[in-house]
């Protein structure tokens, strides 16, 4: 039995995106991360040498025997939204998905030459079609990215740092590409979450599935503006100690925290973007190779910029204080760390306020 034997039609009348391009829904985040990604000293080196010596066919092989692969006969309801996330996406060749006993609820989508989507019972049990359907669709947005590839890499460079740790050096080496793969499929998963409310399209649907995430299957007792509002508290909340908390509790994760996945979701939903890709008008994979990597990278800068310029972070606010020349720049991080007013006589802070306005902010903070 073959995945094209079946006829692929979407199960509800849904609009399909024929020969959409990954750049129709990535995160500008998720391209500047992986532009970093590759630049990385040693990276090439390592991901040439992975691209052979990985054992994919093991893979492969411990999901046959070990999990249960999805089919007409096997997890039925999951066969036909992988079907139909494939149609509406225009995913040519449909990838295999394999069920995994694991409580956790999880998902991912990994392999080199063909993508393998893995799907966790606890997640199956937890969400309804609906919010399972964006997740199928999450992962099948990760397979048209290509996002796959270094994924399977993430996952094999993090094992590996565990057995060379006791070696000298050897780890730094090794943890440094996993950091710079972790802060990349954090923002991967930006544009995968975009996927899969173009597979799904209800967007109600994509915010319940993210609030069972995060707070287990009690919807009766959640709210999704309360939600959503967490996220801006956790953005503006705190003083520049809260800021650089949350880069440090960041760093070891591979997904970027929940609510704020909901709440740049829901602003995208919103956005004339996605209303342009709903109405028919978004980029072709065949245009992809005259795709300019340079206006890749201005369009990257300018969504830094944006969000430097329009952040609530005490630190994004200290950036905006710096580009806009502010003066006495360690008065000013006492002031931001102590919480107490700058003393004596080095002026600090003046021609500080206003300073936000200022379109000079910098470019390069990816």
């Amino acid at each position: 039995m073959t995945e094209a034997s079946h006829e692929r039609v979407p199960d509800r009348n849904r609009r399909r995106f024929p020969g959409i391009s990954s750049r129709a829904y990535e995160h500008p985040a998720d391209r500047s991360a992986l532009v970093a990604l590759r630049k990385l000293s040693g990276f090439d080196t390592v991901f040439k040498a992975l691209s052979g010596l990985l054992p994919e066919r093991s893979l492969r092989l411990l999901f046959l025997s070990d999990s249960v692969r999805v089919s007409d006969q096997q997890f039925a309801h999951l066969h036909t939204m992988l079907l139909d996330a494939c149609d509406i996406l225009d995913l040519e060749k449909v990838p295999a998905m394999y069920v995994q006993q694991n409580p956790q609820p999880n998902a991912m989508c990994i392999g080199l030459d063909e993508p393998i989507i893995v799907v966790s019972t606890g997640l199956v049990e937890l969400l309804d079609e609906e919010e399972m359907r964006a997740v199928v669709g999450h992962e099948v947005g990760h397979a048209l990215s290509g996002h796959s590839v270094y994924r399977t890499i993430l996952l094999f460079l993090t094992g590996l740092a565990l057995k060379v740790a006791w070696i000298p050096l050897g780890n730094v080496a090794i943890m440094a590409i996993v950091t710079a793969l972790r802060e990349w499929f954090r923002k991967s998963e930006l544009s995968a979450d975009r996927a899969g409310l173009l597979v799904g399209q209800d967007l109600e649907a994509s915010m319940r599935g993210l609030m069972k995430i995060a707070g287990g299957n009690h919807l009766h007792e959640m709210n999704v503006d309360a939600f959503l509002a967490q996220a801006e508290e956790y953005e503006a909340g705190g003083d520049l100690r809260d800021s650089v908390l949350k880069i440090m509790n960041v760093l070891p994760r591979s997904h970027p925290f929940t609510t704020v996945r909901a709440a740049e979701l829901r602003k995208w939903a919103r956005s004339r973007d996605y209303q342009r890709l709903m109405d028919g008008h978004y980029p072709r994979r065949d245009e992809d190779k005259d795709t300019s990597v340079t206006d890749s990278i201005k369009e990257s800068a300018s969504h830094y910029a944006d969000t430097v310029r329009t952040s609530k972070d005490p630190l994004m606010g200290l950036v905006r204080d710096i580009a806009g020349g502010a003066g006495d720049l360690g008065g000013r991080l006492r002031e931001k760390f102590t919480g107490a007013a700058n003393g004596g006589g080095t002026g600090g802070g003046s021609g500080a306020g206003g300073a936000g306005s200022s379109g000079s902010t910098p470019s390069g903070s990816s």
